[in-house]
């Protein structure tokens, strides 16, 4: 297999595909505050619908980005290796010179942020099923995420997500106030958004604590989660900033499913048209309300992200 990587790693970058004039059309059709991407660009499978030529994954990390923000209609792209671990401003810095003025990037902060206990797994070593100091810890925010975020990415910066994944023994009224404590804590200047894996979490309480702070609920689109339309009729207390949407996972699956049945990602395997249609229906409320729209999607969500996001477009568009 190296061998076979390396015949198609040759020397002379990473260069985009050749999408089309229909593309660029599409593209022009669209609102100008509408911002359509993908959960990061490094997919070998995604030669022809944003790279020229097939390269290993590995290699689109490091040099794929500013191929892909020569599509037309991918104008954000999700940074989710920052759950996982902080970048330095430096890096971000990297990520913004690779990109032109009106891209942006949608941040997620980091995991110890965001959950109350570590799950017990293997990852988190000595850690795992131990409570988490750092929890809803502003200062720690700030310093770790925001901050450099902010110096890296100036104003290619769109939005940071802090995504709460399932937490025991965690009442929604409990979580609402920690959240309007947390959030009110924050540096002003940025937006933000609340990403819920807990339908239980979805109340007015959160709404109001979300919209006192001047942050968003994150819609998002998971199995985890009621519809769209549900969480967007709950949150509409909270719409003072962007509207951001993930699409991340349909057909009541798991991603390693999603994954295993998808792979390599190059085409539609369960195509989603309610939620395609409810999300241009709202990216529509956002175009009219003057708002920034920040929707990122997952190969998870349909098979391929590239081909969901030029089908979303088209919903967009009108045609």
């Amino acid at each position: 297999m190296p061998a076979q990587l390396a015949l198609f790693d040759r020397p002379g970058g990473v260069r985009p595909a050749r999408v089309g004039d229909a593309v660029h059309a599409l593209a022009g059709r669209l609102p100008t505050g509408l911002h359509l991407g993908t959960s990061s660009w490094s997919f070998p499978g995604w030669r022809g619908l944003v790279y020229e030529r097939h390269h290993g994954r590995e290699r689109l990390a490091r040099e794929g980005l500013a191929a892909y923000a020569q599509h037309p209609l991918l104008r954000c792209v999700g940074l989710d290796r920052t759950y996982y671990a902080p970048l330095a401003a430096e890096e971000y810095a990297r990520y913004a010179a690779a990109v032109p003025p009106d891209f942006r990037f949608v941040v997620k902060a980091e995991e110890r942020l965001t959950v109350a206990r570590f799950p017990r797994h293997a990852r988190y070593g000595a850690r795992a099923g131990e409570a988490n100091p750092d929890f809803l810890d502003a200062g720690l925010a700030a310093r770790s995420v925001i901050g450099p975020a902010t110096e890296g990415l100036g104003p290619k910066l769109g939005v940071i997500v802090f995504q709460l994944p399932p937490q025991a023994r965690m009442h929604p009224a409990e979580l609402a106030d920690r959240l309007h404590a947390f959030l009110t804590r924050l540096p002003r200047g940025p937006a933000y958004a609340v990403e819920i894996r807990v339908a239980d979490w979805l109340t007015d309480h959160h709404a109001a604590a979300l919209a006192a702070a001047g942050a968003v609920h994150c819609l998002t689109v998971h199995p985890s989660m009621p519809g769209l339309a549900t969480q967007a009729a709950c949150t509409r207390d909270a719409r003072a900033g962007p509207l951001v949407v993930r699409w991340m996972l349909g057909g009541g699956q798991r991603y390693e499913d999603a994954r295993e049945r998808y792979a390599p990602f190059d085409r539609l395997v369960d195509e989603d048209p309610a939620s395609r249609a409810g999300i241009a229906g709202l990216c529509a409320e956002a175009a009219e309300a003057g708002r920034a729209a920040y929707v990122v999607i997952n190969n998870k969500a349909e098979g391929s992200a590239p081909l969901s996001a030029r089908r979303l477009a088209e919903a967009c568009a009108g045609g």
